[in-house]
Parts: C-alpha cells; sequence; structure tokens
C-alpha cells in the first residue's frame, strides 16, 4: 500500500487539496482533522469542557464513532450513528478541536484507527502529525503552509460561503492562536518532518496548490 502524509496547519488547504489529490490519484481520503472534530463535538454534546482530560478521557469508552464515504468520494463522519459531517464544521467546533486534540489520551485512541486505514488501502492522509507520528514511514510527506493572513482570509471565505458570520480580525486571531496551541502542545506537536516536503501556497491558487502537489508526488513515487 502506498501512503502520502499531508501535514500543515489550521486553514493551509490540506483537506480541499488532500481529497483533489486523493481523486487525482485513485487513492482514498481520510481528512483526520474530521475525527479529532467529532470527538471535540462529543465533549460539546456531554457538556464537556473539550480542554479538560478529566472530562473528556472517560467519553472515549463506548465513543461511536465512525466514517464512511459517499458515492462522490466525500469523506462523512458519524457520531452514534448520526451523519456530523456539517456539525463539525461550524467554528465552534474548529477552536475546540485542537484542546481535545492536546490530550494525549485522545491521540493514542485515534493512532490505530488512524494507521488501520493506511494499511488496508492507498491513502492520502492529512492533519498535523501524520508524518511525525501516525505515519511516520510514509512513501510521501508534504507540510503544507501558507501565511497566517492568507490562510484567514481562506477561512473566512469557507465559513461565508456556509453561511457563517465571522470577520477578518476574529477569524485571523483564532488561526494564530490555534497555530500556537498546535505548535507548543505536549503531545504530537505540529512540525515539519525532517524528510517532508515544504510547499508554501500563499501566492498560489487552488490549481496552482494542487499542480505543485502533483509533481512532489510523482518526484517522489518514481524516485
Amino acid at each position: 500500500m502506498k501512503s502520502i502524509a499531508i501535514d500543515g496547519p489550521a486553514g493551509a488547504g490540506k483537506s480541499t487539496l488532500a481529497r483533489r489529490l486523493a481523486g487525482r490519484l485513485g487513492y482514498l481520503y481520510v481528512d483526520t482533522g474530521a475525527i479529532y472534530r467529532t470527538v471535540a463535538l462529543c465533549a460539546i454534546e456531554a457538556g464537556a469542557d473539550p480542554a479538560d482530560p478529566a472530562q473528556v478521557i472517560p467519553l472515549l469508552e463506548g465513543l461511536d464513532l465512525q466514517m464512511s464515504y459517499g458515492s462522490d468520494g466525500v469523506q462523512h463522519m458519524y457520531l452514534s450513528g448520526r451523519d456530523v459531517s456539517e456539525d463539525i464544521r461550524v467554528h465552534a467546533v474548529s477552536q475546540c478541536a485542537s484542546l481535545a486534540a492536546a490530550i494525549p489520551e485522545v491521540r493514542a485512541f485515534l493512532l490505530e484507527y488512524q494507521r488501520r486505514l493506511a494499511e488496508e488501502q492507498n491513502v492520502v492522509m492529512d492533519g498535523r502529525d501524520i508524518g511525525t507520528v501516525v505515519l511516520p514511514k510514509a512513501d510521501v510527506k508534504i507540510f503544507l503552509t501558507a501565511s497566517a493572513r492568507e490562510r484567514a482570509r481562506r477561512r473566512l471565505r469557507e465559513l461565508e460561503q456556509r453561511g457563517q458570520a465571522a470577520d477578518f480580525e476574529t477569524v485571523l486571531r483564532d488561526i494564530e492562536q490555534r497555530d500556537h496551541l498546535d505548535r507548543t502542545r505536549a503531545a504530537a506537536p505540529l512540525r515539519q518532518a525532517e524528510d517532508a516536503v515544504l510547499l508554501d501556497t500563499s501566492e498560489l491558487d487552488l490549481e496552482g496548490s494542487l499542480n505543485a502537489l502533483l509533481e512532489i508526488v510523482k518526484g517522489k513515487v518514481s524516485s
């Protein structure tokens, strides 16, 4: 099985680009961020503080979390049999996802689940620690990034397209805070793997970014 690991900060376009890359290659796309968002949603709905291990860890026992794909290849997340694919994209859940992901027991709980997917089929997997922790032996590792202001602009457009009210300065502040949380957490902090290729898409549009990814993959797989 072949595996491609794409890591990077919030708002870098990992999900959109990884999904399109997987489609071009005929690989399975795995959005690990959606998995952590689902855990965060579970905590919120249970009235638990997503940052408090004492409140979140007990929720992992018996957690009914499932992932499936539609005929169009789009990943859907289910919590206790309920499709929460849209619910987990709400801005408040996104912010809580980093808090829950900083809990070592949460990461350990989901680690084997993610690795098993890569053992069973060719995957493009994106997240914060795919190349460093989840798939350290991935065939291709890419660290995808863009400036904080560009990522905030992209996230604002995404929220507006979903009909969610937001303003640029608030989104930028949230991006910067999430960067800090992701890079400084004790459990699997966000960092570029030593053998990962850095791709900054600040000056690239979607098609240009996808073409750059394809070139990296072709160069690594054929070498």
